[in-house]
């Protein structure tokens, strides 16, 4: 589990800093209004892939993993098969329907016309990812986190290539022919991904069959009873998160906002200040795409107390990777920011996101628990109850005069932390699992706590000495990150816990 866990942190370290590199450049050269439109197509992508592929990879990562840790390798590849089958006649279904209604969506779902032909376009970049995606959780699933670790690695690179490639090319553009031309980009790369694991995957099943009598009924059942609910989940998730997406700038506009103003204000927040907080969360993504089908092969051996020490396990790395993280984004965002993407609205309420994305944190992985303990209508509850939340404080706050766009970080805070609970109750109930309270919390928030208040002040006084922005950015993490273990070991937390993960 570390070997996967740190391979996948570093290969999503490298994916997170060439795709923060990529929206930097990419928002210098189209914009804070073209960024707002692209984010607006966005959710449409992430609705149909909850239609069609993230429940079926979510059945393919668990049921792979509990079959190989059975040695039944021939039924790991058949569940492959078979939710290849189910996304290419779900995709099939969808994107008629989505072909026939592109305009009524993009003027009265999404509010702006100029999104219709980026939305006709991601068509068949959700059929490409969602290959990508079912073959990449069956690698997952059975352990062989190389191959689409590599892949994901050489995607960004051609993604950024390729996008960037062709708007330094045709632009100028109107913004309508601007998006088009970044969704093209990800074609690209989402064709490059999905024919390379399609390709190693077929490699490795070369001659796998399924044999034993009466197993395909079963396997259909199994596989329905995780993709439904996973399905459902995410379908809600993403339409709760577009519609938090459109309302946001319809919300500044109700608040007094022009419309112009609102798009901006939306892209510099969803398209800037969000992705640079959420860069230290690479090791969150690959700590959940280990643990899923990790635990999932404790639960077919019923081996519980290893379930319980992944877990934990888990939850410490988590804190004590996103504490400091948090802590020195906090003081040095603003400058980092106004560097990276030129634009001075990029360190607003960092303090409270930060937070946010702290419990979202926690939430990822105590939802991935629940997922790989077979505990899918549980996660399920939690997800569509946060995320409601989220939605109604964005409605209610946004609008609101002297309020605006600030309203944004009180329903990330409070949804994720009503999250964070729902899920912590479910994971107790199931594994019986006892909160570390000081390991998780106490420990690695008072220590990130001095090392954002020590760091905040030599920040200022390297800045008002004359010390180069990028030089005291550099330095202040270097010394942020040193004081951070330093207090973490005075207060008896012992970090070689962390590389027991197994």
């Amino acid at each position: 589990m570390l070997y996967g866990t740190l391979l996948l942190t570093g290969t999503g370290i490298a994916g997170q800093f060439l795709g923060f590199v990529y929206r930097i450049l990419l928002s210098r050269l189209i914009g804070a209004e073209i960024m707002g439109l692209y984010q607006l197509i966005m959710p449409v992508y992430s609705v149909l892939l909850s239609l069609t592929a993230v429940g079926l990879t979510a059945a393919v990562s668990n049921l792979s993993a509990g079959y190989y840790a059975r040695g039944q390798r021939g039924a790991a590849a058949q569940v492959l098969r078979r939710c290849l089958l189910c996304f290419l006649g779900l995709f099939g279904v969808l994107a008629t329907v989505t072909a026939l209604l592109y305009d009524p969506i993009s003027v009265y779902l999404l509010g702006d016309a100029r999104t219709q032909m980026g939305l006709l376009l991601l068509l068949p970049c959700i059929l490409l990812t969602g290959v990508e995606n079912l073959h990449k959780h069956f690698f997952y699933g059975t352990g062989a986190i190389r191959p689409p670790a590599a892949v994901e690695l050489c995607e960004q690179v051609i993604r950024a290539a390729a996008v960037l490639g062709l708007l330094v090319l045709f632009l100028p553009q109107n913004p309508e022919r601007t998006v088009a031309i970044i969704v093209v980009g990800m074609i690209v790369c989402e064709l490059f991904s999905s024919i390379t694991l399609m390709l190693l995957a077929r490699r490795r099943l070369a001659g796998e069959k399924l044999g034993e009598p009466g197993a395909s009924r079963r396997m259909n059942r199994q596989i329905l009873a995780i993709a439904l609910p996973v399905g459902f989940t995410s379908l809600l998730g993403n339409l709760m998160g577009s519609a938090n997406a459109v309302l946001i700038p319809q919300r500044l506009v109700a608040a007094g906002a022009e419309v112009s103003r609102a798009m901006e204000e939306f892209g510099v927040l969803c398209g800037m200040t969000m992705p640079m907080l959420c860069l230290p969360t690479a090791f969150i993504g690959a700590l959940g795409l280990v643990l899923m089908p990790k635990l999932a092969q404790g639960a077919a051996l019923g081996n519980t107390p290893l379930i319980r020490r992944r877990i934990d396990r888990s939850m410490l790395a988590t804190s004590v990777l996103m504490f400091p993280a948090m802590a020195l984004l906090v003081v040095v965002g603003p400058t980092l920011g106004q560097l990276l993407f030129r634009e001075e609205g990029v360190g607003r309420y960092l303090l409270p996101l930060s937070v946010g994305v702290l419990l979202s944190c926690w939430q990822a992985v105590l939802g991935c628990a629940l997922n790989g303990l077979g505990r899918q209508k549980a996660a399920a509850r939690s997800s569509i109850l946060s995320g409601g939340l989220q939605l109604g404080c964005t409605y209610l706050l946004l609008g609101l005069p002297g309020v605006g766009i600030g309203g944004y970080w009180v329903g990330v805070v409070a949804s994720s932390a009503l999250g964070v609970l729902l899920n912590w109750f479910q994971v107790r109930r199931v594994t019986g699992l006892k909160l570390r309270l000081f390991d998780w919390g106490v420990a690695p928030g008072l220590a990130a706590l001095l090392t954002g208040l020590t760091g905040n002040l030599l920040f200022r006084v390297l800045l008002d000495s004359g010390v180069g922005e990028w030089t005291a950015v550099g330095a202040c993490t270097l010394f942020g990150v040193v004081l951070y273990l330093a207090a973490l070991q005075a207060q008896g937390v012992r970090l070689h816990r962390l590389f027991r993960l197994r």
